[in-house]
């Protein structure tokens, strides 16, 4: 076996694969300036960054030679080995995050080139305690963060009360998707002020000095299972310096409010409390 030098030490690739786990052998890629992109690996090995030791099976390079993610594990998933198989072999991995020490089993870790951890992302049921400008949430799915290290987004794993310009609002995704944890439905700013954030169980009122009531609730859509029944779907709130926008679901049209120019009024979308906390059956 042949190895490759990198700034983290001498890495050996895959070459050879197993029946049922990494049933092919991963190529070695490169950028265009002919720097490694990623190496697949014979043998899990302890990649050590600035955030710990990271065990990886496959890892990708910035451009510079500096890591860009890490995956622990680069199983190949079938139906004779499964996400539940995977997962039985994910181990905690002890991090020093900006949010200091913390320990989870993590699907990957993500840098940026200057080494600053960029995001975590964790595997499904693994949550980990974030403290924000709102107060401590647990964060699943994943957590991002800023090159200075500040909190950038993350998923709640549980609906939360967040305080926002236009009052507060009850923050959750229940069909957020788990690919990495680089971008959440909770967003901040630099300063921990709320940017954006998506809820299922809030709705807001927009009161206009000439007397117009704008209402929005969270939008539904048809059931994948069956056309008489529906599901809710999430509504996203962004709030800029001048402006509100919200869109109720993903195919209409986003509404800006102006600040200056509404009071805004928040209150618990109640007709869907009883169904908040599950995924939506019929997602895709």
């Amino acid at each position: 076996m042949t190895t490759i030098t990198t700034r983290y030490g001498e890495l050996t690739p895959q070459t050879t694969a197993t029946e049922l786990r990494r049933k092919d052998i991963e190529p070695i890629t490169y950028h265009a300036n002919g720097q490694v992109k990623s190496i697949p690996l014979e043998t899990q090995t302890p990649i050590v960054t600035p955030a710990g030791a990271i065990p990886a099976e496959l890892v990708s390079f910035h451009e510079n030679g500096t890591i860009n993610r890490i995956f622990p594990l680069n199983g190949k998933l079938s139906g004779y080995w499964t996400q539940e198989d995977e997962e039985s072999l994910a181990a905690p991995v002890r991090l020093l995050t900006p949010l200091g020490k913390r320990e989870a089993r993590v699907i990957s870790v993500s840098f940026y080139d200057n080494e600053a951890i960029r995001s975590i992302t964790l595997w499904p049921g693994e949550t980990i305690p974030v403290s924000t400008a709102s107060g401590f949430i647990q964060a699943r799915i994943g957590i991002s963060f800023t090159r200075d290290g500040v909190i950038e987004s993350l998923e709640p794993a549980a609906p939360s009360t967040i305080q926002t310009l236009a009052g507060e609002i009850t923050a959750f995704d229940p069909d957020a998707v788990g690919v990495n944890g680089d971008a959440n439905s909770l967003v901040f700013d630099e300063d921990g002020n709320v940017i954006r954030v998506t809820t299922t169980l809030s709705k807001l009122k927009a009161v206009h000095p000439n007397g117009t009531i704008s209402h929005f609730v969270p939008g539904t859509r048809e059931s994948l299972c069956s056309e008489s029944e529906e599901e809710i779907v999430p509504m996203v709130v962004s709030i800029g310096k001048q402006t509100i926008t919200i869109q109720t679901t993903a195919t209409a049209p986003a509404r800006k409010l102006p600040l200056d120019q509404h009071l805004f009024f928040t209150e618990p979308y109640l007709p869907q409390l009883a169904n908040s906390l599950e995924r939506m059956h019929c997602s895709i």
